[in-house]
């Protein structure tokens, strides 16, 4: 059965950067969100009981995504990653059969996006509505506003979001750690630093796609 499904972005535990106060994961004043922010980024009207009572909860909102509709789907993975051609790449290449799969494919795709799927992507990550990356982490006045200017600095030099991804970073040490990696990175060349962001997406799509489907599968466990 194919099904439609309402999505939001599921950027939950990951963050961007805008110079702009307040937003986080990326840089820039956001534009109008090019998609809806809904509640559920699985809404859907697939039968939220087990398939079994032996299938585990990620498996099943594991099946949920196998059996969605094509296009929610690659909306679905859009939140995750906003390249267009990474989504459809992925939804084209349903079912997986566990969660390992699914990462390894998304992973695969992450490494084969041209310069402008990732341009697509790094530019996604701009159009969410979030607090400045590190901004809501302890620290002084001082360190917070040195990291909004490293922020600035770092899209005017290279003209992209800063993305990062702070999956295992204590919230004590998540203000020094972004405000070091953009100095670090600020002094990379232009390609060079379209590589280290291009992983840092990878990453985090990945976080982000076990967050969705893990939150899938709780929320049809209820």
């Amino acid at each position: 059965m194919t099904t439609q499904l309402p999505l939001r972005s599921c950027r939950d535990g990951v963050e961007r950067t805008p110079p702009q106060p307040p937003y986080s994961s990326c840089s820039t004043t956001p534009p109008a969100p090019s998609r809806p922010h809904e509640e559920d980024p699985l809404a859907s009207d697939i039968p939220s009981q087990r398939p079994d009572a032996s299938t585990e909860p990620t498996l099943l909102g594991l099946h949920r995504f196998n059996e969605a509709d094509a296009g929610a789907a690659e909306e679905a993975l859009l939140a995750c990653c906003g390249s267009h051609r990474w989504a459809l790449r992925l939804t084209a290449h349903r079912p997986y059969p566990d969660i390992e799969s699914l990462l390894a494919a998304a992973s695969e795709a992450s490494y084969d996006l041209r310069p402008a799927d990732l341009a697509e992507a790094l530019a996604d990550e701009s159009w969410m509505p979030q607090p400045l990356l590190g901004m809501r982490a302890p620290g002084s006045q001082a360190a917070h506003t040195a990291l909004r200017a490293a922020h600035a600095a770092y899209e005017a030099r290279f003209g992209h979001v800063f993305v990062v991804c702070l999956d295992r970073v204590d919230p004590e040490e998540m203000l020094d750690t972004v405000l070091s990696s953009i100095r670090t990175r600020l002094a990379n060349d232009p390609d060079e630093e379209r590589l280290i962001a291009a992983d840092e997406l990878r990453r985090i799509a990945l976080t982000r796609l076990e967050h969705l489907v893990a939150t899938h599968s709780e929320a049809g466990a209820h």
